[in-house]
C-alpha cells in the first residue's frame, strides 16, 4: 500500500463553475484554484482541452495529484504552496 504523507498531497478536489476547483490537502489545508485564465488563453497548450465543461467536471485526485482524463494533471506542491500563502492559485498562461 502507497501511503501519501507529503503535505501536499491533494486528498480531495471538486469542480466549481467558472474555471475553479476546491481542494483539500492530506494536511488539512483547503483552498481554490482558478484556472480560468489559464484556460481562456490563445496560449492554453493542452489545457486548452479543459474548456470542455464536461471534460472539466472530471478532475481526480490519482496519487495525491490533481489529474483529468487525457494526462492533465497539476503540481500539488506548487498549488500547495500558493494556497497556503494566498488561499487560492491563480493560474496565469
Amino acid at each position: 500500500m502507497i501511503r501519501l504523507t507529503a503535505p501536499w498531497r491533494v486528498q480531495e478536489v471538486t469542480a466549481l463553475p467558472d474555471d475553479r476547483l476546491f481542494v483539500r490537502f492530506v494536511d488539512g489545508l483547503t483552498g481554490f484554484v482558478d484556472l480560468s485564465a489559464l484556460i481562456a488563453s490563445p496560449n492554453a497548450g493542452v489545457f486548452a482541452r479543459l474548456r470542455d465543461r464536461t471534460l472539466f467536471a472530471q478532475a481526480h485526485v490519482e496519487l495525491g495529484a490533481v489529474v483529468w482524463p487525457g494526462e492533465l494533471d497539476l503540481a500539488p506542491d506548487a498549488m500547495h504552496a500558493a494556497i497556503k500563502a494566498h488561499g487560492e492559485w491563480r493560474i496565469a498562461p
